[in-house]
């Protein structure tokens, strides 16, 4: 908190401090809260005079953030709120933020510029609204088709009468494209861990459930991505919520989109049937739904020819050798040499390293380099932070072992381990170098799972960052160490624990992280196979055109690259051509 009070942003400093209530663990809050204060209420004081009233403003603004990440203020040992004060009218918080969302001019004239598919599947939503009757709708469509364009349509004319709309979206970088939207797990109160017959986290009397009533119009983006059970477990809410339980969704108009050729459910260790089994396309819920197909892709439409490719790898159409693999394209295509200077090259083909280039965050953020696995990502990222001129800074982190009273377990070991869903222990920042979050801290204001960032300043113990994409572009925060677990219990024989910064560096991301984003310019690196269904699609379908796109595929170690012949670059594609059909 001293260090951050250094940049003298006290809207951000109140940030922190919430952040470091929820996941610091802090021995002494009221020390900090005392010793922090007047730095964290400095935008106040300039408009009032009274202590105790700016006081006042500064805990209701923390409860605020407090409560938009989950947790009451009541539960730390602050000053108390006086209630007399209050003016919301026993209003719960969530119908409050819901309301507040304010309507861009821009977005209320999107319904003009819908085509034809869109606006069929606009009016047939809006006419399910209208009549108060429900109905479930799945948007399916291509990347590129305008799925999102459509959402948008939707909140702005919906939030324009003065009506409820929910956004949700099962990934956070999906979430933060929408007005007011958030994660489906954060949205719905989803337990991370679900099996079937769950049910959401919610009780009838909470704001949740309050809201989800109110709601006219609940979407769920990017839901060909989340398992079957969770979907179900919010039908079973839903029901409960609005005593009706012999409607789906109790009645309620809810719209979920995706594209089942883009990568599925994560099921850890899963076989094919399980994966598939874990599907949306697998729940009984499926042939309630109403299909609202999206085919003509915008993002593509100058480039046919790459579109229709798209779509046969994504439909497991594409013709392929005697050993099962398709060939790329030799135009965007990156010549394989066995030594570094391929990857060189493909990186070189995506980022110009000028330092006027690197300094915009909007060129970082138009272009990624993906990877299937988190090694080659780190490698990439760590040549990509190599080429930058500006002030650098390493964090290394705090590794341990709960109940390991003996030392089986040294930090020297611990420190070589890098689980998946984690940062590394060495983390190599440097000003306006592009960073990518790993948890949800505040999903409501932007700061979810897979939110990218640029690195604007640091100090020892904070991280003085800017949100480059979503609604919240543009916001300041800082981000302190947290305490962090791998996600999967079982990959360790011990319980393990890593206290660092919850980012990683992300000039290259995994092609899963990338899912529900559109990149403009992309480079692919394929050192070895595709690992699971979809992923070939997702990376290459994140381009918007051919001449955006390389891709360099094959080993880059000194060994015989068996992928590149005289005829052509080829590649594996695995498509579960099984979820694709009913």
């Amino acid at each position: 908190m001293t260090e951050a009070e250094f940049f003298r942003m006290p809207s951000s400093l109140r940030r922190l401090f919430a952040t470091i209530l929820v996941f610091c663990e802090p021995s002494d809050v009221r020390s900090l809260w005392n010793k922090h204060l007047e730095a964290m209420s400095e935008d106040y004081s300039r408009n009032c005079k009274c202590k105790h009233t700016v006081e006042q403003m500064v805990l209701k603004n923390i409860r605020d953030m407090l409560q938009s990440m989950g947790k009451d203020i009541e539960s730390f040992p602050l000053p108390k709120i006086d209630q007399q004060h209050e003016t919301t009218d026993d209003v719960p918080r969530e119908i409050i933020e819901e309301s507040s969302i304010e309507v861009d001019h821009e977005e209320i004239s999107l319904n003009k510029n819908l085509n034809n598919e869109q606006r069929e599947a606009y009016d047939k939503i809006l006419a399910a609204i209208e009549c108060q009757r429900g109905g479930i709708f799945f948007v399916d469509g291509p990347g590129g088709t305008g799925k999102t364009f459509l959402y948008r349509a939707l909140l702005a004319t919906i939030h324009g009468q003065g009506k409820i709309a929910v956004a949700t979206a099962t990934s956070g970088v999906a979430a933060s494209i929408m007005p007011g939207g958030r994660t489906a797990h954060s949205g719905f109160k989803i337990p991370l861990k679900i099996d079937d017959g769950a049910i959401c986290g919610f009780t009838k009397q909470s704001g949740t459930a309050k809201l989800l009533k109110a709601a006219s119009l609940i979407i769920w983006d990017e839901a060909s991505m989340t398992k079957r059970q969770t979907v179900e477990a919010l039908d079973k809410s839903m029901r409960d919520i609005m005593d009706k339980q012999e409607l789906p969704f109790g009645g309620k108009t809810v719209v979920f989109g995706g594209d089942f050729r883009q990568v599925l459910p994560v099921v850890r260790k899963g076989t094919r049937a399980q994966i598939v089994d874990a599907s949306l396309r697998r729940s009984q819920l499926w042939n309630s739904m109403c299909q609202l197909k999206l085919v003509r892709n915008m993002r593509a439409q100058n480039d046919k020819w790459f579109a229709e490719y798209l779509l046969r790898i994504g439909n497991g159409t594409e013709e392929t050798n005697k050993d099962g693999e398709i060939l790329i394209p030799t135009s965007i295509c990156v010549p394989n040499k066995t030594n570094d200077n391929s990857l060189d090259k493909l990186i070189d083909s995506v980022y110009q390293m000028d330092n006027t280039s690197l300094k915009d965050p909007k060129y970082i953020t138009s272009r990624a380099i993906l990877s299937t696995r988190n090694d080659s990502v780190d490698r990439i990222n760590l040549k990509m932070i190599d080429r930058f001129q500006e002030e650098e800074m390493v964090y290394h982190s705090f590794d341990s072992v709960e109940d390991d009273p003996h030392n089986y377990y040294p930090p020297e070991f611990l420190n070589t381990l890098t689980p998946n869903g984690l940062p590394p222990h060495m983390l190599k920042l440097k000003v306006n170098c592009a960073i990518i979050l790993l948890r949800n801290i505040d999903p409501a204001n932007g700061l979810c799972n897979g939110t990218r960032l640029v690195v604007r300043g640091f100090q020892k113990n904070t991280i003085d960052a800017e949100i480059v994409v979503g609604q919240h572009y543009g916001m300041r925060v800082f981000l302190p160490r947290i305490p962090l677990c791998p996600s999967d219990d079982d990959m360790f024989p011990f319980s393990f624990k890593r206290k660092q910064f919850p980012v990683r560096l992300s000039f290259a991301m995994t092609i899963n992280k990338s899912q529900g984003q559109t990149i403009p310019n992309v480079s692919v690196y394929l050192p070895e196979p595709v690992l699971s269904h979809g992923q070939l699609y997702v990376a290459l379908s994140r381009a918007t055109a051919t001449s955006n796109i390389k891709v360099l595929a094959g080993t880059h170690d000194g060994k015989k690259n068996k992928k590149t012949s005289t005829s052509g670059t080829y590649t594996k594609n695995i498509v579960y051509k099984e979820v694709l059909t009913k």
